[in-house]
């Protein structure tokens, strides 16, 4: 990662010093997380760093600061778990780790989730606000099942069925990510699958995160779809902490909190690069993310 493994480059005056990001730094990256209250747990933290090319930021010896990027394909990325330590802020060192993490992909299509606090960052870098989401999450309660036209219905994936989802999954969010699906896949606790007469059109998966269960990601080729994928999975999941992460453009955000899981936070989406294709009518559309650093 270009200027991520020259340390000499990458110093800081003030004693700040960036380098390439280890395996050996996961336990602090977690604790820097776990100061913000954001909800990773190190194995959160263990799948995303094997995904990612990272960079920290030193003082002193200790890590005050993190960032991974995520490659997709040849012509896309992802940008994730920017942070600093909040002792630390007010001293550059995101605009320096997110420099960093730029480096080498002016021609790629970069994506990320900002907070309020980051939005003023990656916009003086150069990304531009594409959308929003709508994090919810609470005890989910038991959901009506949505009912679905004559000839389509929910069924649990099969082994079969993964390089169908791995292509719906590219094609819904335009990245192509082959190798963290089979990663979700293997570890979901449930996957299932939107099945028109033999055709798979969608799909949803349930799995840990945090600080209880996730649902995503989930990806349909309309609203009616992706919430019958949704109240399944909550269903399963009635009575245990359950969070998802939606487009805020999905229509979903007012059902959604009649099942429990209420609005919590609303990142904006960011982009920088060549602009994302709209989304063609009866497309597969993503309705929910992985994760706010994966996408």
């Amino acid at each position: 990662m270009g200027a991520a493994t020259n340390t000499n480059a990458a110093s800081a005056d003030d004693g700040v010093r960036l380098r390439k990001m280890l395996a050996t730094d996961l336990p602090a990256a977690h604790e820097l997380s776990d100061a913000l209250r954001w909800p990773h747990r190190p194995t959160d933290w263990k799948q995303a760093f094997s995904h990612a090319e990272g960079v920290v930021a030193e003082r002193d010896g200790t890590v005050v600061g993190t960032a991974l990027r995520f490659r997709w394909g040849p012509q896309d990325a992802t940008i994730g778990l920017v942070i600093v330590a909040p002792a630390q802020q007010g001293r550059r060192i995101g605009h320096k780790l997110m420099s960093t993490l730029l480096d080498g992909l002016d021609s790629h299509r970069v994506r990320l989730n900002a907070t309020l606090e980051g939005r003023g960052l990656y916009e003086r870098l150069g990304f531009v606000r594409v959308g929003e989401l709508r994090q919810h999450q609470g005890i989910a309660q038991p959901a009506p099942l949505v009912a679905l036209d004559s000839g389509w219905r929910l069924r649990p994936a099969g082994a079969s069925d993964a390089p169908v989802l791995k292509a719906l999954d590219a094609q819904a969010c335009g990245m192509p990510r082959d190798a963290l699906l089979d990663e979700l896949l293997a570890e979901a606790e449930s996957t299932v699958v939107l099945d028109d007469g033999g055709t798979v059109r969608g799909f949803g998966l349930l799995r840990r995160f945090g600080r209880g269960h996730s649902i995503g990601p989930v990806v349909a080729p309309d609203a009616e779809g992706a919430k019958a994928l949704i109240a399944h999975l909550a269903g399963m999941n009635a009575g245990r902490f359950t969070r998802i992460d939606i487009d805020a453009d999905a229509g979903l955000a007012e059902w959604l909190e009649a099942m429990g899981l209420l609005r919590v936070d609303a990142p904006v989406v960011m982009e920088r690069g060549p602009a994302s294709q709209p989304t063609a009518p009866g497309a597969p559309r993503g309705y929910a993310i992985v994760t706010q650093a994966l996408g």
